[in-house]
């Protein structure tokens, strides 16, 4: 097997593995996030307004986690900075 195919398999993995591992956490902190939101608004709906405000500035911060996950996937994909320097040793 050739660097460039391992290079290729090892990019796939890590983009693979990023996106598995970058997207749980979100999705449990949001859902934790909306849990405590809905029981919040549960105990006090006066609330209603302020309570959504902060929560959806929360939930776009957890988001931000899982966002920042993908561009590094779609690196690792489609703009892997090692395949130059590989193409170049190698000669190809």
């Amino acid at each position: 097997m050739d660097s460039i195919t391992l290079i290729g398999m090892a990019s796939i993995f890590t983009a693979g593995i990023t996106i598995a591992i970058g997207s749980i956490g979100p999705a449990l902190g949001e859902g934790r996030a909306l849990a405590q939101a809905l029981s919040s608004l549960a105990q006090q709906p006066d609330e209603a307004n302020t309570i959504t405000r902060i929560l959806f500035v929360g939930m776009a911060l957890v988001e931000s986690t899982a966002i920042y996950c993908f561009v590094i996937t779609l690196i690792l994909i489609f703009a892997n900075p090692f395949w130059n320097y590989v193409v170049a040793r190698t000669g190809g």
